[in-house]
């Protein structure tokens, strides 16, 4: 009997070139199917919700995968986090679903957050895990840049030249800036997003944040849809996948 396993997990995106299986290197999709492989003597491909990039991290990623047997989801769970190791990924949940469950076609939204630690004193326990920005930045102003952005657009000037999205068209349901002592926090939540899109809208908010651009000037980036007119991407190390959500 088949049975299809949703589970949601977290990881550390550094060591990786991404979620997706790619011949350059380790990958997220790769240490799961190796280890569900190396409990279950099966090998099964695991589809994920969002294909974060390299170094890009995750707090609620979610995938799915069958198996060819009956397994108690505690027993799945243990196994799978015990065979990951030492990789920075964690299992955090496991449940049966059904069999027309798809992580990445069922999702009816995605959520991510992208940290900046803005500071002069260089980066100690979170390297690799924020975007240090130096020179101060001015959360007010990138916090009304972003209220620009919100609803749906033509994201051709936040939209890597490699994305393979049909169109270049979203809604973005939110886009919030906003900061708790050196720490700037940008959340993002959309149906889906283009490839790079957060990022480059980040770099583009930093640009208002230094005070470089007024924040009046992200609106007529959005309206050039040509990726030159926007800011520069931003680093993968700030940008997690928090949550994936489903009808």
């Amino acid at each position: 009997m088949t049975q299809r396993f949703k589970i949601t997990l977290e990881y550390d995106g550094g060591p990786f070139v991404g979620w997706q299986r790619q011949d350059n290197g380790p990958s997220v999709q790769q240490a799961l199917e190796e280890a569900i492989t190396a409990f279950s003597g099966e090998m099964q491909s695991v589809q994920g919700a969002g294909r974060t990039d390299s170094g890009v991290h995750a707090l609620g990623q979610v995938a799915h995968f069958d198996l060819d047997r009956s397994i108690d989801t505690d027993e799945l769970l243990g196994a799978i986090n015990h065979h990951l190791r030492p990789w920075p990924v964690s299992v955090r949940s496991a449940e049966i679903v059904p069999e027309d469950f798809h992580a990445r076609f069922s999702a009816t939204g995605r959520a991510y957050l992208y940290r900046i630690v803005n500071r002069r004193a260089p980066l100690a326990l979170d390297l690799g895990r924020v975007w240090w920005v130096p020179v101060a930045l001015d959360a007010e102003a990138m916090a009304a840049g972003a209220a620009l952005l919100v609803g749906h657009h033509d994201f051709t000037s936040f939209r890597a030249s490699e994305c393979q999205a049909a169109s270049p068209e979203k809604t973005l349901d939110k886009l919030e800036v906003r900061r708790s002592g050196e720490e700037i926090q940008v959340i993002a939540e959309a149906r889906s997003f283009l490839h790079h899109q957060v990022r480059n809208i980040v770099g583009t908010l930093k640009l208002v944040g230094q005070g470089r651009w007024p924040a009046s000037r992200v609106a007529k980036v959005l309206a050039a849809k040509d990726r030159s007119a926007a800011g520069p991407t931003a680093p993968p190390d700030g940008l997690y996948l928090t949550n994936v959500t489903y009808d």
